[in-house]
């Protein structure tokens, strides 16, 4: 049985943090596929995250964290 849909302002939470990922990457000046490279990820994975079409799993967001040098937190907030 499918799960249903999240509500909406689960929806608006992961596209700011794929906003604040596409910020940083950006202020670094990295593509998502120096990114995913970095974060040992798929760029389409990437790109998922980033427009918010994809729930990160954890261990993904520690990565990209980890990738952009900045705290989970500072992507999370």
């Amino acid at each position: 049985m499918p799960s249903a849909p999240p509500p909406d302002w689960v929806l608006a939470r992961r596209r700011a943090l794929g906003d604040r990922i596409r910020l940083e990457r950006a202020a670094r000046g990295l593509s998502q596929e120096r990114l995913a490279e970095l974060a040992a990820m798929d760029r389409q994975a990437i790109n998922r995250i980033e427009q918010g079409h994809q729930a990160a799993l954890v261990d993904n967001l520690f990565r990209i964290a980890w990738a952009l040098d900045v705290s989970l937190a500072r992507l999370v907030e």
